[in-house]
């Protein structure tokens, strides 16, 4: 005997629902799970900038203002010296 064309509809409409709902969920998770990493970068972005500000504000004045004013930091620019600037890096660190 052939089924009810009624109890092929319900069903058919069932398993849309349920596969709508599913679908729904999937989504929503993806979503929450991306604007939490983007949370967390946030955070972290915030936690080293804070980290360097306070590298910075530990260095002693003289060998920032030595550092920053006698030499040229800009690579791009033709009189930039490498050999300067490393050895400037390594003279600024203990």
């Amino acid at each position: 005997s052939r089924a009810h064309p009624q109890v092929l509809r319900y069903s058919a409409l069932g398993l849309g629902i349920f596969y709508g709902f599913y679908h729904q969920r999937t989504i929503s998770s993806t979503q929450k799970t991306a604007a939490a990493q983007r949370n967390y970068q946030h955070k972290q972005q915030l936690i080293d900038q804070a980290k360097e500000a306070y590298a910075k504000s530990k260095q002693p004045a003289s060998a920032v203002a030595a550092s920053t004013t006698t030499m040229n930091q800009d690579p791009n620019d033709p009189k930039f010296d490498l050999e300067d600037y490393l050895n400037a890096l390594a003279k600024a660190e203990p």
